[in-house]
């Protein structure tokens, strides 16, 4: 982060990689979905077309050649397999999620999954009041890497979206994002800086909240880094 102090009113959060440990989970769920229509997913394939990319997205990039049966059948099977999988938290999310919420900071979700993930997901970090907005793969029509997901989100809190802070863990997510004027932090590595994260964490562990007067939280992501969270009065 840079030295300069940022001041925004909600923090919002990706789903997968960034709640949830779920890359091996997806990987599997294409991969074996490939396999189902005599088909082999590379490593260019993963990062390109699926870590971040709604479903839709990733069927017309690989599969669209294929009958709408065949189509639907491998749709169906990624969604069986990360509806019925167990995910691990991110190291420290659950504990910032809870930090946030007490202080009185707005807090979303951002998501290219579906409803009943979301659902299995908020209740393993036992976050299902936590959030007060949730955008989802349906909301928009447009999902990541292009802004509608984090302008649809500000719009419901009735804020712009550069008064948001973003965690996101895939390059699309963080292209939009920072399309959408958020002030972003990479949950990942170095290639996200250069997607447009301000930086980047391994994970929250480290992450701090501090309460401040006048209703502000002080969020610390690294020694000497501050973002300052004013309360936002959000109708749910």
């Amino acid at each position: 982060m840079s030295e300069d102090k940022v001041s925004v009113s909600a923090v919002l959060f990706d789903m997968d990689g960034v709640l949830v440990d779920s890359k091996a989970v997806i990987e599997r769920a294409w991969n074996e979905a490939a396999q189902l229509c005599g088909r082999r997913i590379t490593e260019e394939d993963i990062h390109n077309h699926i870590h971040g990319q709604p479903g839709p997205h990733t069927i017309r990039a690989l599969f669209g050649d294929l009958p709408r049966a065949d189509q639907e059948k491998i749709q169906a099977h990624v969604i069986h397999v990360e509806n019925t999988a167990d995910y691990e938290p991110i190291p420290g999310v659950k504990q910032l999620i809870t930090r946030l919420h007490a202080a009185g900071i707005t807090i979303g979700l951002v998501t290219s999954g579906w409803q009943y993930k979301i659902d299995r997901v908020l209740e393993l970090l036992q976050a299902q009041s936590s959030f007060s907005v949730i955008v989802q793969r349906d909301d928009v029509a447009r999902g990541k890497p292009h802004p509608d997901p984090y302008l649809l989100a500000a719009e419901r809190l009735g804020i712009p979206a550069s008064r948001t802070v973003v965690f996101e863990d895939a390059i699309s997510g963080v292209t939009s994002a920072v399309t959408a004027g958020a002030y972003c932090v990479g949950i990942g590595g170095e290639d996200l800086i250069k997607s447009g994260a301000k930086f980047a964490i391994s994970d929250f562990e480290d992450v701090e909240v501090q309460i401040g007067s006048s209703g502000v939280a002080v969020l610390s992501c690294r020694p000497g880094d501050q973002l300052f969270i004013e309360r936002l009065s959000v109708r749910v």
